[in-house]
């Protein structure tokens, strides 16, 4: 159970345009050399395989200092069938920890981590901003304890935490001290010799999603004033963030892509940036047709669909509905045993729902609500416009044995479908994603569920919270003591 302490936010002038299209001219001369850089870096459904050991991802050779290492920290195998080598007593910073209402990606991703690592006998703390609700955990495993800060629910006092960590450290020094993104400012960060950051998106990232996002819309469409705005104080925001970020003694980026650009164009020096890519409980997502079968015949989905696409997440702009709708709506006219099951809520589910019934849209799911969702599909589909991060939507649903349709990004292309055996990749507008669309569809659902098999063992060796939490453990032994930084061990 989680024990919880809590103590006692369009016309434009000749100028302004000037001033657009040379911020427009800064962004692209920038942005370009980046993504050329990023881009040249490294109904029938079959039972699932949990068979890990043929994966080629796997380096099951590799030698070294761990801190040299520009892969992925998960292509390593780690032993996890004894304790770890020391017991560590870790301190984790997040905005928000997801009890009592529906988490997001970064706090979802705080959660597994952490209960896993609590799982391998360390001892976690979590400062994080007071739930909407406040209560203990009833689960029966082990889990870290949760400290609240004073204050509104959801709203983050970085110095109301600061001052619970300082004393919980008076009492016992943490060995490891974790930073989700910028819970801990670096002018707090830079004093902490011990700490490692995890980014779940940077600003360069955030400026590449503006501007696929607008991109995105159609050409009688007008600008977003709040893109417009933003653009004239977006580059010297990334040049800020490029400056403060070598305050933080330890990065660790969540996709390869994000390694490259903190070492290359962040100018991180290699032994200060490890990649690990996150993970999903392997125990909420797993290959079960009955399950999957269930699902289909609760909601409607008739036996003879050819194809079942399903789409999860916030239904908003940047998750790159706009373009899913435009492709998916072109397609129902072509193909009549098509189907798409929309797990979400947000602006879009509405005009979802106006495609006709065979758009099945769900609302917001709970964990154990998308584990019958994926197995119900043939193929799950990502459109997002951003860049940024590594969705774990795409990790979920590879777990569950399922091939992905997916934006050409570098993170999604780098980490997750590393291979044509995976998935399907297109560009982030209509019309490639309606190509890749008529590709799925021809390739029917026993090929899908061929590929599946591909996915679920991939996932298996790469995207499971036992590997995440073994290579941060990893992370804060070296960080703790040098001789840790040594793979392999006589562990290992």
């Amino acid at each position: 159970m989680a024990f919880i302490t809590k103590p006692k936010k369009p016309n434009l002038s000749s100028s302004n345009q000037t001033k657009l299209q040379t911020t427009l001219f800064f962004i692209v001369i920038f942005t370009i050399p980046i993504y050329y850089l990023l881009h040249t870096s490294s109904s029938s459904f079959a039972t699932c395989t949990n068979n890990t050991s043929s994966s080629s991802t796997i380096l099951r050779k590799w030698s070294g200092d761990l801190r040299t290492a520009q892969f992925s920290w998960n292509r390593l195998p780690f032993i996890d069938d004894h304790p770890p080598p020391v017991k560590l007593n870790i301190a984790v910073f997040s905005r928000k920890w997801p009890i009592g209402s529906t988490p997001g990606g970064m706090e979802r991703h705080a959660q597994t981590l952490h209960t896993a690592l609590t799982r391998r006998g360390h001892q976690v703390h979590v400062f994080t901003s007071p739930g909407e609700t406040v209560g203990q955990d009833s689960s029966p495993t082990p889990s870290p304890r949760i400290h609240f800060h004073d204050g509104q629910p959801g709203k983050w006092r970085y110095n109301l935490a600061w001052a619970q960590f300082e004393e919980e450290n008076q009492r016992e020094p943490f060995d490891g001290v974790h930073s989700e993104s910028v819970a801990l400012p670096h002018w707090l960060a830079r004093n902490v010799p011990n700490l490692a950051v995890s980014w779940h998106g940077i600003a360069l990232e955030s400026l590449e999603s503006s501007i696929y996002q607008d991109l995105a819309r159609r050409p009688n469409e007008p600008m977003s004033p709040s893109f417009n705005k933003s653009l004239h104080g977006v580059v010297p925001k990334v040049l800020s963030e490029i400056r403060f970020f070598k305050n933080y003694a330890h990065h660790v980026a969540i996709s390869d892509s994000c390694g490259a650009m903190l070492r290359d164009v962040y100018q991180i020096p290699n032994s200060r940036v490890h990649v690990i890519l996150n993970g999903v409980d392997e125990e909420d997502f797993d290959c079960n047709q009955g399950l999957g079968d269930k699902f289909r015949s609760k909601f409607g989905v008739p036996h003879n669909a050819s194809v079942v696409l399903g789409v999860a997440g916030r239904l908003v702009k940047d998750k790159g509905h706009p373009i899913l709708h435009e492709a998916f709506s072109k397609l129902l006219i072509k193909h009549s045993g098509i189907y798409l099951i929309v797990a979400g809520s947000g602006p879009w589910e509405q005009r979802y729902r106006d495609l006709g019934p065979r758009v099945i849209v769900l609302g917001s799911m709970g964990p154990s609500e998308l584990k019958g969702f994926y197995n119900s599909i043939d193929i799950f589909v990502n459109p997002t416009l951003r860049p940024q991060g590594l969705d774990l939507t795409l990790m979920e649903a590879m777990m569950s044995g399922k091939p992905v349709l997916a934006s050409r990004f570098p993170s999604i292309k780098g980490s997750v479908v590393v291979n044509d055996e995976l998935g399907f990749m297109f560009s982030p507008n209509a019309e490639s994603l309606l190509e890749a669309l008529e590709t799925v569809v021809e390739e029917g659902s026993d090929k899908l569920a061929r590929m599946g098999k591909a996915c679920r063992e991939y996932a298996s060796s790469m995207f499971t919270a036992r590997k995440m939490a073994l290579a941060y453990e990893r992370l804060f032994l070296c960080i703790k003591n040098a001789a840790f930084c040594k793979y392999p061990l006589p562990s290992d």
